[in-house]
């Protein structure tokens, strides 16, 4: 299989002959052709395939109310006693709710709200608990904040009671592989969902991760699963892909998957990056704190954004948005 990587710019200097990145902010002229067993070689982006042009091109339908013209911000929201950044920071429902508040006031376009802990070791966490955790607290939210709201699990009973609740978008870490029923359900409800990679479950995907080619085998793992919830009757339109970063990954997978993250577009979804405060951001930059890896995060989504990903991921809603707008002032200009 051929694999087509555009070669994202943002430059006002636009020769003629360029095309539009899914129909947002960046643009292309050169496309990086990858096929297993050879040496990655350029060609002119004139001379894609008319199927992958059209994939490469096309403007991305909003997801969740969300015009996908620009980037945009999605703050996190761990209701968790354990999560790996901020675990206990925001368990009881009313410090959730303020830091909700305070998100959307930074410029948080939508809030990931998650009651189970999938970081490196975390045990899975019972239903009812987990729906406690959530469904009350995206309940408090959707009175008072006109925001999107993303139910960040992969079971269905705790999508269904978040959607219940006031949830708007199912983002399922496993790819809608842990429970058969969550994508029928995303389905049935006409939900838009974000299918992200991970290699095992987060008990076990640390524990020396493999691929023969991550940033191809990641691509069509993904592309696979694209497919499968298009033949449940989501369309291509609802869903987002994400590479999962540090979820069976090591260091060098990581760094491997940020450099060639366009690649993704091929799959003509939106493109969504939760590097936020990661562990490998931490290795490189001497941070073994999480909250000490702001600014390591700060690069990853203005690099993420300059090759023209979609959606950002973050614990630090105010500063990514204060960097993304000097980048978008600069780039403007």
């Amino acid at each position: 299989m051929t694999h087509y990587r555009p070669v994202a710019r943002t430059d006002a200097l636009r020769p003629d002959d360029a095309l539009p990145l899914a129909g947002g902010w960046c643009w292309f002229d050169t496309v990086e052709v990858l096929e297993r067993g050879a040496p990655p070689r350029l060609m002119p982006a004139r001379d894609l395939p008319g199927g992958m042009a059209a994939r490469l091109t096309a403007p991305r339908p909003p997801i969740a109310g969300m015009a996908m013209d620009a980037p945009r911000v999605m703050g996190i929201l761990n209701v968790t006693p354990d999560s790996f950044s901020d675990g206990g920071q925001h368990f009881d429902p009313r410090e959730a709710l303020a830091h909700a508040r305070a998100m959307t006031g930074a410029g948080a376009d939508i809030l990931d709200v998650g009651g189970e802990s999938t970081r490196p070791g975390a045990a899975t966490v019972p239903l009812d608990d987990e729906i406690a955790r959530t469904a009350p607290v995206i309940a408090a939210i959707r009175a008072e904040i006109p925001v999107p709201i993303s139910i960040d699990t992969r079971k269905t009973p705790v999508a269904d009671e978040a959607i219940r609740a006031g949830a708007n978008l199912i983002n399922d870490v496993s790819g809608f592989t842990f429970d058969a029923a969550l994508a029928p359900f995303a389905s049935e409800h006409a939900l838009p969902v974000c299918i992200m990679h991970a290699r095992g479950t987060p008990e076990t995907m640390q524990r020396d991760p493999r691929y023969d080619d991550v940033l191809l085998d990641v691509y069509d793992w993904l592309s696979a699963r694209v497919e499968a919830l298009t033949a449940l009757g989501i369309p291509r339109g609802r869903i987002a892909v994400d590479p999962g970063i540090g979820f069976g990954k090591t260091r060098a997978h990581n760094l491997r998957l940020l450099q060639g993250i366009s690649l993704f577009h091929g799959l003509g979804c939106p493109v969504l990056l939760g590097a936020s405060r990661k562990r490998f951001i931490g290795d490189l930059t001497g941070t073994p704190v999480a909250a000490d890896r702001v600014p390591g995060s700060l690069a990853v989504a203005v690099m993420a954004a300059g090759q023209g990903v979609q959606i950002l991921r973050v614990h630090d809603v105010a500063e990514t948005r204060a960097a993304l707008t000097l980048w978008e002032a600069v780039r403007a200009c």
